[in-house]
């Protein structure tokens, strides 16, 4: 797709150097490291000068590189990065010894030096080296990346997850995607365009015209195809886009009814959504391949928003069956149900955990919305948010962060993206070039 590269060259782990362990001791202090709790976190201050450019061609991309791993660390909240003007000396080679006297005097726990260089096809080159500067010693081994001057920020987000998962011991994020839907205009005329994105909201492009409506885009497990509701036959049925070749087909189309509220089941070929038909809503699964459906549920009440288990045993979702929305999880091929949440308010929109040991849920209470977690037993119910409209949370690849929309009241009342931390730290906007709502985070680009 366009604006998005494909690596020529994939993840190399190279020899550059005398590589340290993976977690450096030193007599003072343990490895370099984060501990992530739910308590107050200290950001660990983080060095990260300009990669070093091979060559003048590859100037500007060094530059534009070292920024982008920088902002993708510190926009987690678990690092600060040390102002440039407090350097005491540059690296200008990526082959010299480190003077590790220098950045253990103005306080760096962690040192990020690399290097840029073009290839003789005019692509890029790209390698970064991990230090603990108080151990004095390496971090792990230096990565080498390679790929096309389009693709230059996917590199930076692959340096950027390297260096977050070596330190934090979690899995890497940044590298990855969010679908969702653009808005623009008055809050009684609003137009809806699907678009995607990078994570962090560069690289936006859109995906429809915009002469429907069009609601809920989720992404497949491989991150190659989205699904999504659509108002453009009239009635909301459920479509399919390959993001690649971008061809669209519609998924279910039985007369008389409406379906919506699709997500893929983790083998990819199978599609779990909401049909109404005479009045009535319940769940139903699709063969993408066959075009066969079965029905889940049955029952006078308002089944929707299915999710499934990352291991693809069961599913989770919201019913009224108890007198309001509740959170439900049943077998992947249906059964009695089991209700799993029981605080005061109404809870909505559950999606799984990637890890499988949480569900993320919007809950109503008190005229207030909240974005929340809760273990599949419905204990430890944490809420992470509050305002006057939160809904829609997507998991991040790694499971650490939750991404979701929030809109402001009035008449002029606009939706943006926001994200949190699933302790509820470093709640953060989502910058984005038009208003924005109901986000997919995509798993790890390949």
């Amino acid at each position: 797709m366009t604006g998005f590269m494909t690596l020529v060259a994939a993840v190399a782990a190279v020899m550059l150097g005398a590589a340290g362990p993976a977690a450096a001791q030193d007599s003072e202090r343990g490895p370099l490291r984060i501990e992530i709790t739910e308590g107050v976190i200290e950001p660990m201050p983080v060095a990260v000068p300009d990669f070093v450019a091979q060559g003048g061609a590859a100037q500007e991309w060094a530059s534009r590189i070292a920024r982008v791993v920088a902002d993708d660390l510190s926009g987690t909240g678990l690092f600060r990065e040390i102002p440039r003007e407090a350097f005491i000396s540059p690296i200008t080679s990526f082959a010299s010894p480190v003077q590790f006297a220098d950045w253990k005097a103005i306080n760096a726990q962690a040192l990020i030096s690399g290097a840029v260089e073009m290839d003789g096809n005019g692509g890029l080159v790209v390698k970064f080296r991990l230090y603990d500067v108080f151990a004095g010693q390496e971090l792990g081994k230096g990565l080498r990346f390679a790929g096309t001057t389009q693709g230059w920020r996917r590199m930076a987000h692959k340096v950027a997850d390297a260096v977050y998962s070596r330190i934090t011991g979690e899995g890497p994020y940044f590298d990855s995607r969010v679908a969702f839907v653009a808005e623009t205009g008055p809050k009684n005329d609003r137009q809806k365009r699907l678009a995607i994105m990078d994570y962090d909201g560069a690289n936006m492009q859109y995906l429809t015209e915009g002469s429907s409506i069009v609601l809920a885009p989720r992404f497949s497990p491989d991150g190659q195809r989205i699904l999504f509701t659509s108002y453009r036959s009239g009635f909301p049925r459920i479509y399919l886009l390959d993001t690649g070749s971008m061809q669209l087909r519609a998924l279910e189309e039985q007369p008389g009814s409406m379906s919506f509220a699709p997500r893929f089941a983790p083998d990819g070929r199978t599609v779990v959504y909401s049909l109404t038909r005479g009045g009535n809503t319940d769940i139903y699964t699709l063969n993408i391949e066959s075009g066969q459906t079965s029905r889940l549920t049955s029952s006078p009440s308002i089944e929707t928003a299915p999710s499934f288990s990352p291991d693809g045993s069961r599913i989770v979702f919201e019913s009224d069956r108890s007198g309001n929305q509740q959170l439900y999880v049943m077998p992947v091929d249906g059964g009695t149900p089991e209700r799993i949440s029981f605080g005061k308010g109404r809870y909505g929109t559950p999606v799984w955990s990637p890890r499988g040991d949480l569900v993320a849920f919007t809950k109503q209470s008190k005229g207030r919305f909240h974005i929340g977690v809760m273990r599949l037993d419905g204990s430890e119910e944490r809420l992470l948010t509050a305002s006057f409209l939160d809904e829609g949370p997507t998991w991040s690849p790694n499971g650490r962060v939750i991404m979701f929309t929030r809109e402001t009241q009035g008449a002029g009342g606009q939706a943006s993206l926001y994200s949190v931390d699933i302790t509820g730290r470093n709640l953060k906007r989502v910058r984005t070039d038009t208003g924005a709502s109901d986000p997919s985070w995509s798993p790890l680009l390949k």
